[in-house]
């Protein structure tokens, strides 16, 4: 998540320029040896993230290692043909297990990448409509999109120009919403396509994480305003303030038990918020690390919480009374971020800087695999409505789609 390429960039596959409402010409590509290989031992990192991702990218530089966070350096030290994959689950409290090795199992058996109508988009958040589509935000273009299962796009723009859009998410009122991280605003946008933004009652404050809430609300992160912010199918906007001052709360995920779960990157924290806005918060464990660096967040078929932490370089788990489990999934070169749980019942998530896709069981297998081309910056996961596993590339406009076997 430290070095995304620049848009220029086009190494997954060629994609005809597509105009908006109809069909883009896709590739689905075969799967020889590639994409049972493991993540690749180079990559390249350059251009800029989202601003959330270079502010926690600086925090790391300041906190945990010496990597800038522009221009070209070297992969670490994973051997080749071999990346961490297998632990198995611990039980109690949170423990720190050795890294074991076994052969690299192939993820996902072909995948289809559809690049966006806009060049230089950014796609970031996705998620799967009431619609039977895919929708999706574009961070650099000041659009929503939605895309068929098919690969058919159209894009809808947003009234405020440089908008910085985030995550989006659907609402249990069957519209969906979306987060302006730059412009402090919550976006609703109907199937059709008609946009209304809501403006944050706090200036600054950069939202970007959002999910529905049991409460029949939408519920969302700010980075900078500190808090969690509750909006209401009609506009209204309530902010709870977090106990820890400077947690930069990043992503949020309706938790098993009712309430909405969020990841705090400085502060190491996973936080708990009920619908009448109490707010709890728990520190992650470290590991060896010093640092924990929590970002993606999402609920496990096993009705735990499952997060992405960059400062450990972990998938980790947490029940929701509290027990953490961790498991290695890479290293400082990994750039963990989106995680999500598949249709395949193990959780999803990204690594953004070695171009990979993980996944890891419920009991704690983990594998991860590498994506075709170089530098793409997967960015975040969905389970489509066809069952497959959708995903956004940040550096190189596409959204693609990934069958599993």
């Amino acid at each position: 998540m430290r070095h995304p390429v620049p848009r220029f960039t086009r190494l997954l596959v060629a994609v005809v320029s597509i105009a908006v409402g109809v069909p883009a010409s896709a590739s689905a590509m075969a799967i020889p040896g590639a994409f049972g290989s493991p993540a690749p031992h180079h990559h390249r990192h350059h251009g800029r993230l989202p601003l959330p991702a270079m502010r926690i990218c600086e925090y790391l530089h300041a906190h945990k290692h010496s990597h800038t966070c522009t221009g070209p350096r070297p992969k670490g030290t994973q051997p080749a043909g071999t990346r961490p994959v297998t632990q198995v689950k611990p039980k109690g409290p949170a423990v720190m297990l050795p890294l074991q090795r076994k052969a690299v199992q192939r993820q996902y058996s072909s995948i289809t990448a559809y690049t966006t109508p806009t060049s230089g988009s950014g796609p970031s958040g996705i998620t799967e409509g009431p619609d039977g589509a895919m929708w999706f935000t574009e961070n650099s273009a000041d659009k929503i999109g939605r895309v068929t299962t098919d690969g058919t796009f159209t894009v809808y723009s947003t009234p405020s120009s440089d908008s910085q859009l985030a995550d989006i998410a659907v609402g249990l009122d069957g519209n969906l919403w979306a987060v302006e991280h730059n412009t402090d605003k919550i976006a609703k946008i109907t199937t059709s396509g008609a946009i209304t933004e809501y403006s944050l009652p706090t200036a600054g404050a950069h939202p970007w994480g959002i999910a529905a809430g049991s409460d029949g609300n939408l519920w969302f992160t700010e980075t900078d305003g500190n808090a969690i912010g509750k909006i209401t199918a009609s506009g209204t906007v309530t902010e709870y303030p977090l106990p820890t001052t400077g947690a930069f709360p990043i992503t949020i995920t309706a938790g098993p038990d009712g309430a909405l779960w969020f990841t705090e990157a400085f502060a190491g924290n996973i936080g708990r918020i009920d619908t009448d806005g109490t707010i709890t918060e728990t520190a992650a464990p470290t590991a060896g690390s010093g640092y924990s660096v929590p970002i993606g967040i999402t609920t496990g078929a096993d009705g735990n919480l499952w997060f992405t932490d960059e400062g450990t370089d972990q998938v980790d788990s947490l029940t929701p009374a509290g027990t953490f489990s961790q498991y290695p999934a890479g290293d400082d070169e990994t750039g963990l971020w989106g995680i999500t749980s598949g249709p395949d019942g193990n959780v999803w998530f990204t690594g953004q800087n070695s171009n990979s896709v993980g996944d890891v069981t419920v009991d704690g297998t983990v594998t991860m695999t590498s994506l075709p081309g170089t530098d793409n910056v997967p960015w975040e996961l969905a389970t489509g409505p066809d069952n497959d596993l959708w995903l956004t590339e940040y550096a190189t406009d596409q959204v693609s789609k990934l069958t599993l076997p």
